[in-house]
């Protein structure tokens, strides 16, 4: 049997392809259509590199002028020279249209259930199982959704794991007058017709090699629940620690979600955030960074993942500079307004 393969470029689009045991991954993607750029097809000239994400795999011969020992370890790779041993990830830093690789995919849903949490935070189901193959993404990325009746396109996350039927949820923030939010709040009916286009992102999980903080500002929080379904699923998976920030406590969104993972991960901690709380509000309250533990971050390496409004991003990113903590990895998507990418 083969192994599915994402290939993420620097334009944010990610294609699949299938490779075949024993196959060399340039050949299998030039094979479905992806032409990555080479040149001497030796290992020498590393025309062809890129960085191996997640997922095991093997290289034939590296010429020393085109990998150092430190790319290797950084599992820098020549797509002319690897063998993929598991189903894996691999990005790109040149953008999808060198490679000829096409457009991402277009796909019509139907809206099943839309649930407005509070006056600011939706959650949208959508059923996609009219695309006959199951719809590949990974843990993290993100769809661009056409609002019905309109030629606008936002984007949202992913709040759920690629499954076999193609049930897919976002969380979506709602706008005082915003295109989706006028149209999740009066317009939304189950039955609707609505086009996705996927996957795009470059914010998503990379290999899984030490402790992880999840640092999620209102529906950025859509993004980790992917990768949490994801983590549920391993056997031995790292600790996680997960900080949920909101504006009022009526915006926590899948609770009852969030606290049953702790039941499938034994080393998983939740810390939701309420920035303005009320009297009955017995959690944390504040910002997110005013509640991280230094001691605590300070005791091992880790991998930092921050998905939400661009304040929250900076305020955790100046908080880490200035507890010169030093062996970590950051990774980070800011959601921006309306007319961005994201919204």
């Amino acid at each position: 049997m083969g192994h599915s393969v994402a290939l993420n470029f620097a334009d944010g689009k990610t294609f699949f392809i299938s490779v075949n045991n024993d196959e060399l991954l340039l050949d299998a993607a030039i094979r479905q259509g992806i032409n990555l750029p080479l040149d001497c097809r030796e290992g020498v000239c590393a025309t062809c590199q890129g960085q191996c994400e997640t997922g095991i795999y093997e290289q034939d011969y590296v010429d020393e002028d085109a990998l150092s020992e430190r790319d290797l370890a950084e599992r820098k790779m020549l797509a002319c020279q690897t063998r993929v041993k598991s189903n894996a990830a691999f990005f790109f830093d040149h953008d999808s249209t060198i490679c000829n690789a096409g457009e991402t995919l277009k796909i019509e849903t139907k809206v099943t259930n839309v649930e407005l949490v509070s006056e600011t935070t939706a959650i949208l189901h959508l059923d996609a199982s009219r695309y006959k193959e199951k719809l590949q993404f990974l843990p993290g990325q993100y769809a661009r959704l056409q609002i019905p009746e309109t030629e606008d396109w936002r984007s949202y996350s992913f709040a759920n794991r690629p499954n076999e039927t193609n049930q897919l949820q976002f969380l979506i923030r709602l706008l005082p007058d915003g295109v989706m939010s006028n149209y999740l709040r009066d317009r939304c009916q189950v039955g609707q017709s609505l086009f996705i286009e996927a996957p795009l992102g470059s914010f998503y999980l990379r290999e899984v090699e030490r402790p992880l903080v999840f640092v999620a500002g209102g529906t950025g929080l859509s993004a980790f629940l992917g990768m949490l379904d994801n983590l549920a699923e391993q056997p031995n998976a790292p600790s996680v620690q997960l900080y949920y920030g909101v504006t009022s406590e009526n915006d926590l969104c899948e609770q009852s979600r969030l606290h049953a993972y702790a039941e499938k991960l034994t080393n998983f901690s939740y810390h939701p955030i309420v920035t303005k709380a009320s009297e009955n509000w017995q959690g944390k309250a504040g910002y997110i960074h005013e509640h991280l533990n230094k001691d605590q971050l300070a005791e091992q390496a880790f991998d930092m993942y921050l998905c939400g409004p661009p304040p929250m991003i900076e305020a955790v990113k100046t908080w880490l500079d200035q507890q010169t903590l030093q062996n970590y990895r950051i990774y980070s998507e800011k959601f921006l307004q309306s007319n961005t990418s994201r919204n």
